[in-house]
């Protein structure tokens, strides 16, 4: 696939897997019915196994690794942080309030990969203060 394409593609899950996590977290919370349906459980697992493989196909075709780009070890960092807040904000949390700090939390993690994916600096959005 033609690198464009590849992260044309990268980009939208990126964009779906957002707005999910963003819905879904905001029905949870608000006790909505539809977050526990099937469709709102397997969808996000549709989209961010898109997600995953279109980032790990740019990082072949471009030879990049954990190894020699830190910005990229940076980023499987964050994502294991980001999938252990969301498994806590919509599985794993005993109480509202738990669920939605780490929801919080989940968001700003989000947007810490976002800041490390455009910056190409594991320090995110702080690299564009120096």
């Amino acid at each position: 696939m033609e690198y464009s394409t590849l992260k044309l593609v990268h980009q939208s899950a990126v964009a779906l897997s957002l707005a999910g996590f963003v819905a879904r977290g905001t029905g949870m919370l608000s006790g909505a019915a539809w977050v526990r349906t099937r469709l709102a459980k397997t969808l996000p697992h549709v989209i961010d196994t898109v997600l995953i493989a279109s980032a790990i196909a740019l990082a072949y075709l471009l030879g990049l690794s954990p190894a020699n780009a830190p910005w990229i070890a940076a980023k499987v960092v964050a994502l294991i942080v980001y999938i252990a807040l969301g498994m806590i904000a919509f599985r794993f949390g005993r109480t509202r309030r738990i669920r939605g700090i780490a929801f919080a939390l989940a968001l700003l993690t989000f947007g810490y990969i976002v800041a490390v994916a455009i910056s190409k600096d594991p320090r995110g959005a702080l690299a564009w203060l120096t």
